[in-house]
């Protein structure tokens, strides 16, 4: 099944995200031929203070202040989002929904279970679009990009090389499923394992997930990289700028207890900062 529906959630405050995320996002819905729905937000700050403190300071006019440039971000931001959109001729239906911060989580999740992918750009100080991908690589079903949010290389996102971090577990099988319609697309698939790795038969299960993909019209080239003291995470990264990757495909490790996550390690570090666009199953 192709990857017709996307959506982007966009962060209007404090900062609002990098219009170059935007233009990236709709790179990738105009190169897969989807249609891309923008998310973003008007932040209702609750009012606090008290008489004297109101008085002498204005709180609610600091409020109300604050309030209107949430507001003015969000409408900024869905005017560049129509205008890159309408200019490649993609279907692009903005959404402005009005809550908290700290519904925001929440809101993107519920609304990602029913997109084929969500994508999510990372800035370099963005704990809350770290914990936004977070709730949604674990709580929504369904594939999640993570990205940065001005790119780290000039050139547009076309997904020509894709790159696939196999280990024959669950949540890579996953992501392998979930990333079929990129993967049928990319003129190559590059599929890695870093070893040494955790009881399992690299040469066996490389010629396995081989005669799988061809089933699908995908020939794929297998590779294995040696950590030699890395962690993962930064041999995937090595990796994936050695082999100029356009998108990185890898399972996403972890699980969440209420509100804290608990991630495995090379989930966390490329969730903390992508190096390049990154899709993601649980």
């Amino acid at each position: 099944m192709a990857f017709t529906d996307v959506m982007l959630p966009l962060s209007s405050y404090p900062e609002p995200t990098a219009v170059a995320a935007v233009e990236q996002a709709v790179d990738f819905a105009g190169a897969l031929g989807a249609s891309i729905s923008a998310l973003t937000f008007k932040i209702e700050i609750p009012n606090v203070g008290n008489v004297l403190a109101n008085k002498l300071l204005d709180i609610p006019g600091m409020i109300a202040a604050e309030r209107q440039k949430s507001v003015a971000n969000a409408r900024d931001l869905i005017g560049a989002f129509e205008g890159m959109a309408t200019k490649r001729g993609i279907v692009h239906p903005p959404i402005m929904v009005s809550c908290t911060t700290l519904q925001i989580p929440g809101i993107v999740t519920a609304r990602a279970r029913m997109h084929d992918v969500t994508m999510i750009p990372i800035g370099e100080q963005a704990e809350q679009q770290q914990y936004v991908a977070e709730c949604v690589i674990f709580g929504s079903g369904r594939p999640t990009i993570v990205f940065p949010e001005v790119p780290k290389r000039s050139n547009s996102l076309s997904l020509d090389i894709v790159g696939v971090a196999w280990d024959f577990s669950r949540p890579a099988a996953r992501a392998v499923a979930d990333a079929l319609p990129i993967l049928q697309r990319a003129k190559t698939v590059r599929v890695v394992t870093i070893t040494p790795i955790k009881t399992m038969d690299t040469k066996s299960s490389g010629a396995e997930l081989t005669k799988h993909l061809a089933c699908h019209g995908i020939e794929i080239v297998l590779e294995e990289e040696e950590a030699a003291g890395r962690t993962i995470g930064q041999a995937l990264e090595d990796y994936a700028t050695a082999r100029s990757l356009d998108l990185l495909v890898m399972g996403a490790y972890g699980h969440s207890r209420m509100r804290d996550f608990i991630l495995g390690g090379a989930t966390k570090t490329i969730v903390a900062n992508p190096p390049l666009p990154v899709l993601l199953s649980h």
